[in-house]
């Protein structure tokens, strides 16, 4: 019967007319709509990357305004505050950038530039302590070294 026949290729075509794609049933596969552990770690490191990438976008601008704050021909403690500024923005940035880039940089080249970046971020922010009118600066350092260290708990 033409009937029959047209049924029995509904059945193995499916609605679209093409053996192998017949229509999905509604609503996500299962595996798409289950988060796995392996999921649930690629988005606490994402998730870690792109904050660490943030905090170190905030420190470089914070400690860029720090720097540009200080009389290049100040006292010597103004110095060390304006070269840590820069020292301090310059490697927030660059660790952004490290962080921005996909699989170009291998894991232990990240380990390394978080290290570094956490080191000098808490390096500036006891140097901003000393010095009135830094606390943003301070703080900025502070919250960047945390997110390094945070990244860094999710690499291990």
């Amino acid at each position: 019967m033409p009937g029959d026949e047209a049924g029995k290729r509904a059945g193995t075509l499916g609605n679209t007319g093409f053996a192998g794609f017949a229509a999905a049933p509604s609503g996500n596969p299962r595996s798409v709509t289950s988060t796995t552990t392996s999921q649930q770690e690629l988005f606490r490191f994402l998730e870690d990357r792109f904050a660490c990438a943030q905090a170190c976008t905030e420190c470089a601008r914070a400690c860029a305004l720090r720097a540009s704050l200080v009389e290049p021909d100040g006292t010597e403690k103004q110095e060390l505050v304006r070269r840590k500024g820069i020292m301090c923005a310059e490697v927030c940035d660059a660790t952004c950038r490290v962080l921005s880039e996909q699989n170009q940089v291998d894991e232990s080249a990240i380990r390394v530039q978080l290290e570094w970046c956490r080191q000098v971020c808490l390096e500036s922010a006891h140097v901003f302590d000393e010095c009135p009118g830094a606390e943003d600066g301070a703080e900025a350092s502070r919250a960047c070294a945390r997110a390094c260290d945070d990244f860094l708990a999710t690499l291990r």
